[in-house]
Order: structure tokens, then C-alpha cells, then sequence
């Protein structure tokens, strides 16, 4: 029994030998960040997301436009090409139309006068009714085609 307490002193020993070598525990403060490093990096984020968050407003209507302007491009040819295969065969008709419905509110004029005496000017304009009066207004109006057609036969 008396070896065994010697065993236990020289081992008690030797821990606190080797805990005395150790390098101090040094009190640090709480890792993170301060209150004013935190307002001032959330004012350096805010000040460069504005800019980018105006660009991209922009870009969006800007696509926006040109898919409307394309839309109405695609509607006027259409309604010109039907308004040139209806005057095949009935020259003599009048092909004026104002207001007329294209795509839901995508409206279509068109006007048809005399060029001569077989031949035909066709003006084909579309836009989108911004004011839903289902009407086409000048500044509503996004394409305008103008095409001559000629008398094909009697």
C-alpha cells in the first residue's frame, strides 16, 4: 500500500512538473464584431448595391421595350400579309380598319388609299393600348409598314 501512495505523490508531481511549462491561458475578448464595424460595412454594402440595383431596373424595362416592339413587328407583318392575300381577290373591297384586335391589347390600323388605278398603298400600323381605351393613339402606335400592292387580274 505504501508503494502505491509513492507511485501516486511522483505522478502528482510530475502533472504539476509539466503544467508550469505551459504558456499562460491569456484572457481574450469575445471574438466578433463591434457595432460600428457592423453599421459601417452594412452602409459600404448599401451604397454599392443602389447603383446596381438601378442598372438592372433599367436593363429590365429596356428588354421589356424591345419584346413589345418586337411583338407588334411580328403583328403587323401577319395583318400585312393577310391584308395582301384578301386584295388577290377582292380588289375592289376597302381595307381600312381602326382599332382592330391583335393579341389582346395589341391593336392594329390599317389604311388602305389608291395609288393609281391598279395600284394600292397598304399602311399597317400596331401598338400596345397603354390607356385601355381600345384604341390606338399616335403614341401608343410602336411599327408602322407601308407596302404597295398591284392589281394581279380582272
Amino acid at each position: 500500500m505504501r508503494r502505491g501512495r509513492e507511485l501516486t505523490r511522483m505522478f502528482t508531481r510530475s502533472l504539476k512538473r509539466n503544467r508550469s511549462h505551459e504558456p499562460r491561458a491569456t484572457h481574450h475578448a469575445p471574438a466578433g464584431f463591434t457595432f460600428t464595424e457592423v453599421i459601417v460595412a452594412s452602409s459600404l454594402l448599401i451604397l454599392a448595391m443602389v447603383p446596381i440595383l438601378r442598372a438592372l431596373t433599367q436593363a429590365h424595362l429596356g428588354s421589356v421595350i424591345i419584346e413589345r416592339r418586337t411583338r407588334c413587328l411580328t403583328l403587323a407583318q401577319t395583318k400585312l400579309d393577310d391584308v395582301k392575300a384578301r386584295s388577290i381577290y377582292n380588289w375592289a373591297v376597302d381595307f381600312d380598319e381602326t382599332g382592330t384586335s391583335l393579341d389582346g391589347a395589341y391593336l392594329c390600323n390599317v389604311d388602305d388609299t389608291s395609288a393609281g388605278t391598279d395600284l394600292k398603298r397598304l399602311t399597317v400600323s400596331v401598338g400596345y393600348d397603354l390607356d385601355g381605351n381600345s384604341q390606338l393613339a399616335a403614341q401608343e402606335i410602336d411599327i408602322t409598314l407601308v407596302t404597295l400592292v398591284a392589281k394581279r387580274w380582272e
